[in-house]
């Protein structure tokens, strides 16, 4: 069969459709294991070609049942705040980064005895963690730095926009060494920027240069970089070899360990979200399918950028014989993820697959409107379909109780 969307490979398409739907829970997430061990082995190996280390981003896929496999490839994670450090202490292990626009100090406290570094998003939180921690702590303190350029195209995800609340500017770290001098520096083990959303390598050289005219002078009191997310090393077609230079550079020019930190990286065209037909509605100009999923509730980056998902077989409007508004179960005027066309009438009960719902989608789920929680699957060639989790009305009620 021909692969309807391109940007997937065939492979992986053809991996994806050997999934037995029927046979699964609906609504729920299938993690196809065997792909996600794919893309791991992709980043092991620019590990080891490079001295890179590359960490989990909690924040874009946090499916910890898939913790045993993913440890075995990448140096650990990287938290967004407390709750994902402790998920990692608790089922990842190995390095534990955390960074967080601002901590309190209860939160640090509690993360001192086991990060491997904290990053901070001010000078003043810098400071207030050190007085906390002192000196002899053996927590590596990091800052987040705003290059102030970003590549970008969304609004909604560019750190570097004016005003932003991410990060620390070049004039803003001067002013710190005009007032802390030496001492400032000597806090610092390592520098983090995060430019980058969905971006291939030359996003990041131009990053990097800019951060470097700004901030290079200083990485010789730092002992590692931090490169942050956004890098989509696992898509067809991404730099691989620009990356492994841009790591090179800095390795060896300032003898620094670098860091990446990708989520959806980690987890690119692995999932899908298993879907079933409810009710079907025909309008003036267009025929609405009504799912038993959401866009607002399970794939709110849907709305958010926004884009549209594929669907596995179906293709854009008009494109095949029959075309369909698919539109989500709450009750938002704009929970509709898009037309997409099929071979074939659609009826109720049929069973629809999104793609690529594996990042950005479990760790964004709500209960908006009491939309039940997708079920979360395992599937790979060696076991079957094994159903991890199922959700219930009493998750829904203990949540607002």
């Amino acid at each position: 069969m021909q692969n309807p969307t391109p940007d997937f490979p065939l492979h992986k398409i053809d991996r994806l459709r050997s999934i037995s739907y029927n046979e699964a829970p609906n609504p729920a997430y299938i993690i196809q294991t065997d792909l996600l061990e794919e893309n791991c082995k992709l980043l092991k190996e620019i590990q080891d070609d490079t001295g890179a280390k590359i960490l989990l981003a909690q924040k874009g896929f946090a499916c910890f049942s898939t913790y045993p496999l993913i440890k075995n490839y990448l140096a650990g994670t990287t938290s967004s705040g407390l709750h994902e450090a402790l998920l990692a202490q608790e089922h990842f292990g190995k390095e534990i980064h955390v960074y967080a626009p601002a901590f309190k100090e209860s939160e640090i406290q509690t993360l001192a005895p086991f990060a491997h570094s904290i990053i901070f998003n001010s000078v003043q939180q810098l400071c207030s963690g050190l007085n906390l921690l002192g000196r002899d702590s053996q927590v590596a303190l990091g800052l987040r730095i705003n290059p102030e350029s970003s590549t970008g195209s969304v609004d909604l995800y560019n750190p570097c926009a004016k005003d932003s609340r991410l990060g620390v500017t070049k004039s803003e770290f001067e002013e710190s060494l005009k007032n802390c001098g030496d001492a400032f520096l000597k806090s610092l083990s390592g520098l983090h920027f995060h430019t980058l959303c969905e971006e291939d390598a030359d996003a990041l050289e131009k990053t990097a240069k800019l951060f470097e005219e700004q901030f290079g002078v200083y990485l010789k009191d730092c002992q590692w970089l931090n490169f942050g997310g956004g890098h989509h090393i696992t898509r067809p077609g991404y730099n691989v070899s620009l990356l492994k230079e841009i790591i090179a550079h800095f390795r060896e020019k300032y003898q620094v360990t670098i860091y990446l930190e990708p989520g959806e990286a980690v987890a690119l065209q692995t999932g899908v979200l298993n879907t079933q037909v409810l009710d079907i509605l025909e309008k003036d100009s267009k025929s609405i399918a009504i799912l038993n999923c959401s866009a607002t509730c399970h794939m709110p980056d849907v709305l958010e950028m926004p884009y549209r998902p594929n669907v596995l077989d179906a293709g854009m409007p008009g494109e095949k014989a029959h075309t369909y508004c698919l539109a989500g179960l709450s009750c938002l005027s704009g929970d509709v993820i898009g037309d997409y066309s099929f071979d074939r009438a659609l009826k109720v009960g049929d069973h629809l697959q999104f793609l690529d719902m594996s990042h950005y989608t479990m760790v964004k789920t709500s209960t908006f409107n009491g939309v039940p929680l997708p079920a979360i699957c395992l599937h790979s060639e060696q076991d079957g379909l094994k159903t991890i989790r199922t959700f219930s009305y009493e998750d829904y009620k203990k949540r607002l109780s």
